[in-house]
Formats: C-alpha cells, structure tokens, sequence
C-alpha cells in the first residue's frame, strides 16, 4: 500500500509500506494492505511505518523527524500530537500535527 504523511509545513514521508499503525482516538490499530476505507481522527502518539526493507528508502531524504526503530530495522517511528487518517483504494494518508 502507498502512505503518505503531511504536516502543515513539509511532506514528511511518502513511499510504498507493508502497514501502518497510528494512535487513535480510542487507541493504537494498524492497517494492512486491502484494508477497508476509513477516515479516523489521531491523538498523541507515534505513528509506525512498516517497509519491507530500508534498501530502496534514501533515509538522509526522509524528514529528520522519522526514526528508526531501536529494535527492528523494519519499523520507521514518528511522534506526532494529533492528526487526521484517510485510507482508501490502498492509499494511506496522514495528516499530521
């Protein structure tokens, strides 16, 4: 599935992903490729990238404010404060704060 993440001032990620997990309003849910559309608004929290490898991401491309994840190469983190989740015909984007 595609993803997408845009703050106010920058595209901060935009590429191909195996899932996405995100903090909702009424707790963390992930979704997978042929999800069913959903719009959902986002708390607090970090937003967890899934890519099947980071050998075609340009890491020094990407926003600073993506992380790796400590524990598994696989997994790309992003703190944000609140935001907006659109998902539809494989397509995920976040609108975030």
């Amino acid at each position: 599935m595609f993803l997408e993440i845009v703050s106010p001032e920058a595209i901060l990620f935009s590429s191909e992903v195996d899932a996405i997990a995100v903090p909702g309003e009424h707790g963390e849910f992930q979704m997978l490729n042929n999800h069913a559309p959903i719009v959902a608004n986002l708390k607090e929290g970090i937003v967890k990238i899934h890519v099947h490898s980071q050998q075609n991401l340009m890491l020094e491309n990407l926003n600073s404010l993506l992380v790796p994840h400590a524990e598994d190469a696989k997994v790309l983190t992003l703190q944000i404060n609140s935001g907006t989740l659109e998902f539809n015909d494989n397509k995920a984007i976040v609108l975030a704060d």
